[in-house]
């Protein structure tokens, strides 16, 4: 152990560092996936990662730097050419050389980045997301809503401090016609890796309340790092959302998913004003266009029936009058067969009462006769039913109170009687 030559740290460095220098020497176009991203003092510092396909975990790792020498030159063509900054997430092609430092060890360092692999990558991942949202069916749901004909109640999604949210809410306030609108602003973050979460948030706040449309604005600043609006979640929220949702995020460079299932995209938020704007004034010349046509077809009913009105007018006299001649020949005809009738029925009539006059002093006779056999058949009945014929016969009758007794038991002790017979009453007491 003692024979053994033995090397500080430093020195172990530094022979690493000299053999990578040997032995790698080149420049390397390396691909990887941003896990980090960020930069100080001018510099830009990037961890790298490398995932397995099937399972996307983690295979490789590394650190890697781009000088501010080089940042300042590569960032914003890099920006510039994919409309994006770099984040986490995200694939790059780097070109990269190794380097080893005593103090700091091993790190790649970037001299180059290829913005065309990047663009690469995100219309691959774009393509993906949107296969995925027209195999759900809800690519299109948005262009399926119809704008509500007085869109006045506006729910506006943007920074709070953004300069576009201003003109928006300014330009629709000074409308040339005069027009009303309400907004509401749903703050939300419009740029970076918060702004899917922050805007599905403030969707979620608008459901519940009453609206006829949502707008989505991010005025002002630069078209990089759009990347939160390119997202799954984000899209799905929005396609499935059930208010018309218009977009006015100020990507002319490419339509961002979020354009895409979006209800209507315009470019600026000043865009979005003139478009609500301009749909209410659609409305309104509708509606004059309607009041106009309205008018004028009530005009031609107008004029049509006073034409009518005229001609009946004009022809109602000679037909009143052909009508008068009708029924008064009408009624002169009913009237002479009344007459006839009336005649008839007296001549009818006459002639029954005169055969009733002759036929009733003869029928009065036979009625008188009957009647009075009839009395003398009631007289004799009569006086075959008088009770003092009985009495003659040695019968006796007892009442009590007037009433005949026809039955002893009806009797109680102390009551009076009057039994009549032939020649007199007798008064008793019963006891």
């Amino acid at each position: 152990m003692e024979s053994e030559k033995r090397l500080t740290l430093y020195e172990l460095n530094s022979l690493v560092r000299e053999v990578l220098e040997c032995e790698m020497p080149d420049e390397y176009w390396v691909e990887a996936e941003l896990s980090e991203c960020r930069e100080a003092r001018g510099h830009c510092y990037m961890e790298l990662i490398q995932k397995d396909e099937r399972s996307a975990t983690p295979i490789a790792k590394a650190s890697a730097r781009c000088w501010a020498s080089k940042w300042t030159l590569i960032r914003p063509y890099f920006e510039r050419t994919t409309g994006q900054q770099l984040h986490a997430g995200m694939k790059v092609l780097l070109k990269v050389y190794a380097q080893f430092h005593e103090a700091y060890g091993f790190s790649w360092i970037v001299t180059d980045i290829d913005p065309t692999y990047t663009l690469g990558d995100m219309a691959r991942k774009r393509q993906e997301i949107i296969r995925q949202l027209k195999t759900e069916g809800v690519f299109d749901l948005q262009k399926e809503l119809r704008m509500p004909l007085f869109c006045q109640r506006i729910a506006v999604i943007s920074s709070e401090t953004a300069a576009g949210y201003g003109d928006f809410c300014n330009q629709l306030a000074d409308n040339p016609y005069g027009f009303k609108f309400h907004t509401q602003l749903f703050p939300a973050i419009m740029q970076g890796e918060g702004v899917e979460q922050s805007v599905i948030n403030a969707l979620e706040c608008i459901y519940n309340e009453q609206f006829d449309c949502v707008v989505i604005i991010r005025g002002g600043g630069a078209t990089s790092d759009m990347s939160g609006f390119d997202t799954l979640a984000l899209a799905e929220n929005v396609a499935n959302f059930p208010l018309p949702i218009i977009t006015g995020i100020g990507h002319d460079r490419d339509e961002s998913i979020l354009d895409m299932v979006s209800h209507t995209r315009v470019k600026t938020p000043t865009a979005a004003a003139a478009f609500l704007i301009d749909h209410l004034k659609t409305v309104m010349d509708i509606l004059n266009d309607s009041q106009e046509q309205i008018l004028r077809l009530a005009q031609q009913k107008l004029t049509y029936y006073k034409t009518q009105f005229a001609t009946v007018a004009e022809v109602l006299p000679r037909l009143f009058s052909n009508v008068k001649i009708r029924q008064e020949a009408r009624l002169e005809a009913l009237n002479n067969r009344l007459i006839l009738s009336s005649g008839s029925r007296l001549s009818t009539l006459n002639a029954q009462l005169s055969t009733l006059a002759e036929h009733l002093p003869i029928l009065l006779d036979r009625r008188l006769m009957a009647e009075k056999h009839r009395l003398q058949l009631v007289e004799e009945k009569a006086r075959s039913l008088d009770p003092t014929l009985l009495l003659s016969r040695g019968y006796s009758m007892t009442m009590k109170d007037g009433k005949i007794v026809r039955d002893p038991k009806t009797l109680r002790h102390g009551d009076e009687i009057e039994t009549h017979l032939e020649k007199g009453t007798i008064k008793s007491i019963v006891k």
